[in-house]
């Protein structure tokens, strides 16, 4: 997990269209977050802000909570505190993120003794809590007094992708505000807008990435991540057995793991030198006394590959998702644009071999496998089983 509660310089740069510029889709969650903010509005201590992933719920709750801390009252962008909360340097702004399969009550404790804090220089004090969903019901408890009877300054944002993720006792005491799915044409203009990204490859990463703000910035900026996505909607299509179906399942399970593990060294090597530097330990021999906490340090980079694993192959369940909804909206004969325009040939021809029932079918199997996986499901099992269906259900 990491934590952002510093007083250290450092600042975003001042923005134009205030804080709200890169919360984009969401006109009616914004204005419920501004007429909050105002004077004459009603700030409650608790939120939980809710949406599909890659809508902006962090995005949308670090904007609010500039607004809160906004020397003009408005959210300007230009000003001290604006700049240094979204940058993540607000003395007064916690911001807590985990790639890990949840979050400890440990964590949550210290969560709760830093919003019992007043505020050292802003008007409140902010707890922002990414991933909400990841704790667990004993955490819950553990947060449960501080959302329930917060000191008067204190503000906490909860992000989820919805109220049903949140025990009931929590969700109950929080105003909810929910985020939509901004369309592909509004993403795309904020990566061209933000980003620099060229009209066409916005669009097309936009597209393919079906609101997801997150993805369609890596769609548009990582070279070949697109070539990837449509290489693989082209071997989904092409499935003939279930031979064919166990060895696409492998490969893709390998590759995430591959990319997981990458990623996860690279942070767990990270915190480690971290520790080692606060430790004052030079020659990297550890002492006694501080192995244990090395050794949790490398159960936590365990656990974070566990969790990138299933994030990844999330990702490619969303991307099988997307084909087969394309092959269903030809089954059926409707005028919407394809959101996998680059292999409509191979759409085209799926569709005249099968039915929309079959299809269905199919589209409900997806995301039974997202959620065998989710559920701890050995992942490998669960791809396996999925392509292998499809195969058999395209022939």
């Amino acid at each position: 997990m990491t934590a952002t509660d510093l007083g250290a310089p450092g600042s975003a740069p001042p923005r134009p269209g205030g804080v709200w510029a890169d919360v984009v889709g969401q006109t009616a969650a914004v204005a419920q977050f501004r007429r909050a903010a105002s004077p004459e509005g009603s700030l409650a201590q608790a939120w939980l802000i809710t949406g599909p992933p890659g809508s902006g719920r962090s995005t949308a709750a670090r904007a609010f909570a500039a607004t809160l801390q906004c020397e003009l009252g408005t959210g300007c962008g230009q000003c001290n505190a604006c700049r240094t909360t979204l940058a993540n340097t607000h003395p007064d702004v916690t911001v807590v993120a985990t790639d890990k399969l949840s979050i400890a009550k440990d964590e949550v404790r210290a969560l709760v003794m830093t919003a019992q804090r007043g505020p050292a220089t802003g008007r409140h004090r902010v707890v922002i809590v990414e991933d909400a969903d990841r704790m667990t019901a004993g955490t819950f408890n553990v947060l449960l007094k501080s959302i329930e009877e917060p000191p008067p300054s204190t503000v906490w944002m909860l992000c989820a992708p919805s109220a049903e993720d949140l025990a009931s006792t929590i969700r109950s005491r929080c105003r909810l505000v929910t985020l939509a799915v901004p369309s592909s044409a509004v993403v795309a203009e904020l990566l061209q807008r933000r980003d620099g990204v060229q009209e066409r490859l916005a669009l097309r990463a936009a597209r393919a990435a079906q609101g997801h703000i997150g993805l369609a910035l890596r769609y548009a900026t990582q070279p070949g991540a697109l070539e990837a996505r449509e290489d693989s909607a082209r071997t989904l299509l092409g499935l003939r057995g279930a031979g064919e179906a166990v060895l696409a399942a492998q490969a893709l399970v390998e590759r995430a793991t591959a990319e997981a593990k990458q990623h996860a060294d690279v942070v767990a090597a990270e915190e480690k030198a971290a520790f080692l530097r606060s430790a004052g330990i030079e020659d990297g021999k550890v002492p006694p006394s501080l192995r244990s906490q090395v050794k949790q340090l490398e159960e936590d980079a365990k656990r974070r590959q566990t969790r990138l694993v299933r994030d990844v192959l999330d990702r490619y369940l969303l991307d099988v998702h997307a084909v087969l909804r394309d092959v269903l909206s030809r089954q059926l004969g409707t005028a919407s644009e394809l959101v996998n325009i680059e292999v409509e040939d191979e759409i085209e021809q799926t569709a005249a071999r099968g039915s929309g029932h079959i299809t269905l079918g199919l589209l409900d199997a997806v995301q039974e496998a997202r959620t065998r996986i989710s559920g701890n499901v050995p992942p490998l099992l669960a791809i396996e089983a999925l392509l292998a269906r499809i195969a058999l259900a395209l022939r």
